[in-house]
């Protein structure tokens, strides 16, 4: 739809040969002066302004923004483009099927359904590293996942040819946000002759990657993400933006990783959270746009909505790096230039305001670390062994003793052993680590194929090279390759109890490692090739060898993991492993060579050398101007060209899946993964009038910060609870049952794991945790929520949530309102609600209420044994959005306490998907029409 253009904006840019449609910011008063990302968003309502839900005042609003205010003002914000990862995609998918066949039952065409934006999905999230140290490794994982994930990929298979504008990239491919920021962004965009910024938003937190391309964008739930891809806006508030100056450079002996880490913690300790980040300065023409996305995609950690670098001529040399066209590269320079977002490098760049304001000079950056269980902790590396013996004890529940002087790792039967994987040679590294003043209980491990050592409290068992932050950067990848070469050479070798791994993010990072010669020598020390995708950051790390594992846990050790990934939560690397460290790249090799985190790089050497000299990591950090020059000699353009050529065909393996065929997707009713959810059972042309609530009981009573991961289900499914009755009624066996998130694609299984959380607390029961509440249909006993759910159902009786502040807060997930919706739930009240659900609950026909100011269930009275009844909300049939709807709840005795609850529709476009029962009934029905 064209925009209304009340501002005169529209006009033509000339680039070469070509003319594009644009619409310039200059016509709004103010815009110069906006930072780079508020620049953006105002070309986005500029293009997309109807009158309604995008207006002159709203375009007003945000060209005269006051970098001082608190955020106020809603704005409906159209992203241009959907990128999502399989875990979080297989739902949207689901749904967009589930669409067509209603369309079909309405007598339309389902081929009418197609994503109206561009939608991507790379399947990145299902490798597993069950084999490793192998030259088969990456051959072996890749077989795994495809027994594992044939189901859920015969059904994106179908999608991707049954759907316009989706595409599948197939697994073995890259890391979503890699492949995301060497392919798929376009920085500008092009769409029916119109030129505009490249905007995108992502199922998965970390698409925040893509902004070290100039390209703003986020992660979101599933409800946001396909009804961006069905064209619908994502309502925000005009954020606070925090302008980060950067001067100097990184020194020697410095890595990007250590540079993001530095960042991370200083913009926790500010506090960023909702807020936007730009980086500007002398100092951003020096950071390269590889480290540009690695402090891009650590912006979930930090807490920002999105950490974004402004185009400037490193930009269109990335471009032209990854084999984008000149023609698109000219595009990008002229139409920045001409909007005033290009960065002109140098002292006379005028500042843009913002509202607030950090600094950091990349010289003082040192090598660091983060850990043992949140990324915002950093260490700096030489001070990583205090501060390890600082929180070991933490870790240890009992008395342990002490080394005293003795060795932390005696050496291990001199008789050289295969370790457990066949990688290296059965002795540890030959340093000795002083052990004095920390917990110690030596435990011998013999495994399978004979090898026999001791490991400790603080081994590193986990070695791995993974995850989007690092593995898309050629400086802190060609560092770990080439101290690996080093290493070899000086004939180190990596202790047999860790667990080494190398995911790169994408192909390229294979084929400049093999045109360097590097693979012999990461092989040597165990780094071979396991996948392509999303591994040990988010639990995919695989199971530690056996012998290992029982000595572990029998022994309750406290051991280790390092990673160069992203998140290093507790539980989220493998079961086994307590403490967890991110680090770079080199960094993950040196800890796997040292074999324990009580280890000092200044003081302790990782081994000996042939002649018997101590090799410190210093003697093998290789230089970076070795490094610069080596990646000048192995990364080409054509290195690009040759992976992206045919990204989305697949290997063989991919291509001889059986594909369904059909424009309606053919369900099978036997499946556990994927089935047709209900929304659109029954759904006329024209929607039912909305109507009243009458006679409603209150499903749960909460109190405050409810999150969306105390309503969403997450993590392991047991086989106690519904979802596990579920999936052992249709013949899956305890091993097989996979987790919620697998599982997303079936609604059956995610119904009933709504409100479920361990750590709920339903007030209407005195002292019980966990997803129960009383079943007023048999005299108020105890039942689980989704039992209860079902029996209120069967009666017709109509349920509410009665909650406090801050419900919904959290991460942004749809099943949290998908899974309100589909038990039965018609309304939340709630003193107040985090943004993203409020909205994702009428997105799902769920009414948002609100008490008044200053009240809540307790001080009213409410205990949630009341019968409610709630009136006004008929008179959204007449077209407005009542302030205040009527809310009666009822009690036993026949006393009935009355209140006005305020309504949170806050926009138009919020009223008219709660007039259709939700948004994706909106969209289908304005699709038919």
């Amino acid at each position: 739809m064209a925009s209304t253009n009340s501002f005169d904006a529209h006009g033509t840019l000339e680039v070469g040969e070509e003319s594009y449609e644009i619409y310039r910011l200059a016509s709004v008063e103010g815009s110069a002066s906006l930072p780079y990302s508020l620049k953006v968003l105002l070309e986005n309502l500029l293009r997309t302004e109807d009158g309604a839900n995008i207006t002159a005042d709203h375009i007003r609003a945000l060209g005269g923004w006051d970098e001082n205010a608190q955020p106020d003002t809603e704005i409906q914000f159209t992203p241009a483009r959907v990128i999502m990862q399989d875990f979080t995609g297989v739902p949207c998918v689901v749904d967009l099927a589930t669409m067509r066949e209603a369309v079909a039952d309405l007598g339309g065409d389902a081929t009418k359904i197609n994503p109206l934006a561009p939608a991507e999905l790379v399947i990145d999230h299902s490798v597993i590293i069950d084999v490793f140290g192998r030259a088969d490794a990456f051959e072996r994982n890749v077989e795994i996942e495809y027994q594992r994930n044939e189901e859920r990929y015969k059904f994106l298979r179908w999608g991707q040819t049954a759907f316009d504008d989706f595409k599948v990239v197939p697994p073995g491919t890259g890391i979503v946000h890699q492949v995301n920021i060497e392919h798929l962004a376009r920085t500008v965009m092009v769409r029916d002759g119109v030129a505009y910024p490249d905007t995108c938003v992502g199922t998965d937190s970390h698409t925040t990657m893509v902004n070290g391309l100039g390209v703003l964008g986020w992660g979101v739930g599933g409800i946001e993400a396909e009804a961006a891809m069905l064209g619908q806006p994502v309502s925000m508030l005009i954020p606070r933006v925090v302008g980060f100056k950067l001067s100097g450079a990184i020194p020697d002996g410095a890595t990007a990783t250590d540079v993001v880490l530095t960042i991370t913690e200083m913009l926790r300790e500010h506090g960023v959270v909702g807020k936007f980040v730009e980086f500007y300065g002398e100092g951003v023409s020096a950071v390269p746009l590889a480290n540009r996305a690695t402090i891009g995609n650590m912006s979930p950690e930090f807490g920002s909505t999105c950490a974004i670098f402004p185009i400037d001529d490193v930009t269109l040399e990335y471009l032209r790096l990854t084999g984008r066209s000149e023609e698109s590269v000219a595009l990008v320079e002229a139409y920045a230039k001409e909007q005033g977002m290009w960065l002109q490098a140098g002292p006379d760049q005028p500042e843009a305001r913002y509202s607030e304001y950090l600094e950091l000079d990349l010289s003082t950056v040192v090598p660091s670390i983060a850990g043992p269980k949140r990324p915002q902790d950093r260490i700096v590396v030489s001070e990583a062994k205090r501060s390890f013996r600082e929180v070991l004890p933490t870790y240890v529940q009992h008395e342990e003793g002490s080394d005293g002087e003795a060795s932390s790792f005696p050496a291990s039967d001199p008789t050289p052993q295969g370790s457990p994987d066949g990688q290296n040679g059965g002795q540890p590294p030959a340093h000795v680590a002083a052990g004095a003043g920390r917990p110690s209980k030596k435990v011998t491990v013999t495994t399978a194929e004979g090898a026999s050592f001791e490991i400790d409290h603080g081994i590193v068992s986990i070695a791995s090279i993974t995850s989007c932050t690092n593995t898309s950067n050629p400086s802190v990848m060609m560092a770990a390759a080439m101290l690996a070469k080093n290493a070899v050479e000086r004939g180190l070798s990596v202790a047999p109890w860790v667990k080494t791994s190398m995911a790169p993010g994408s192909k390229v990072v294979t084929g400049y490692y093999e045109k360097a010669g590097m693979w012999p020598y990461l092989e040597k020390l165990g780094f071979h090739l396991v996948g392509y995708g999303c591994t040990t950051c988010i639990g995919n790390s695989g199971p530690l060898n056996d012998e290992i594992s029982k000595a572990i846990n029998d022994n309750d050790l406290a051991v280790v993991s390092v990673l160069s990934g992203n998140r290093n939560f507790e539980g989220r690397i493998n079961p086994d492993v307590k403490m967890n460290y991110l680090a770079s790249p080199p960094l993950v090799i040196a800890y796997a060579l040292a074999g324990s985190m009580d280890f000092d790089f200044d003081t302790e050497p990782l081994g000996q050398d042939e002649s018997g000299a101590d090799v410190f990591l210093k003697d093998i950090w290789p230089a970076p101007a070795d490094v610069e020059a080596t990646i000048q000699r192995a990364i080409s353009q054509e290195l690009f060209t040759e992976d992206y050529a045919d990204v989305f065909a697949g290997d063989e393996r991919w291509q001889s899946l059986p594909t369904p065929e059909g424009n309606t997707f053919d369900w099978d009713a036997e499946s556990t993964y994927v089935r047709k959810p209900p929304y659109f059972d029954g759904m006329q042309m024209d929607p039912a009038p909305v109507s009243d609530i009458r006679d409603a009981r209150v499903l749960a009573k909460l109190g405050d910060s409810v999150t969306t991961d105390h309503i969403s289900p997450a993590g392991s499914i047991k086989a106690d609870s519904p979802a596990g009755r579920y999936l052992a009624e249709h013949g899956v066996e305890r091993k097989d049952f996979n987790s919620y998130g697998s599982r997303r694609g079936n609604h059956e299984v995610m119904i009933r794991g709504t409100f479920a959380n361990i750590r709920l607390k339903n007030l209407l029961l005195d002292g019980v945790e966990g997803g129960f509440t009383r079943d007023f249909t048999k005299d108020g006993e105890q039942s689980t929520i989704y039992d209860a759910a079902q029996s209120y159902a069967a009666a017709g009786t109509p349920l509410v949530i009665l909650s406090g502040k801050e419900y919904g807060s959290g991460s942004s997930r749809d099943w949290a309102a998908k899974g309100t919706s589909l038990l039965g739930v018609k309304a939340v009240i709630a003193e107040s609600y985090e943004r993203i659900h409020r909205s994702n609950l009428i997105g799902m026909g769920v009414i948002p209420l609100q008490y008044p100011q200053g009240e809540n269930a307790d001080s009213l009275g409410l205990d949630g044994t009341e019968t409610f009844s709630i009136t006004g909300i008929e008179s959204l049939n007449e077209g407005a959005t009542p302030k205040t709807v009527k809310v009666v709840a009822a009690k036993d005795d026949g006393e009935a306490v009355e209140f006005d609850a305020v309504v949170r529709i806050d926009t138009p476009g919020e009223a008219d998907y709660y007039r259709n029962g939700g948004i994706l009934q909106y969209v289908l029905r304005s699709l038919v029409r």
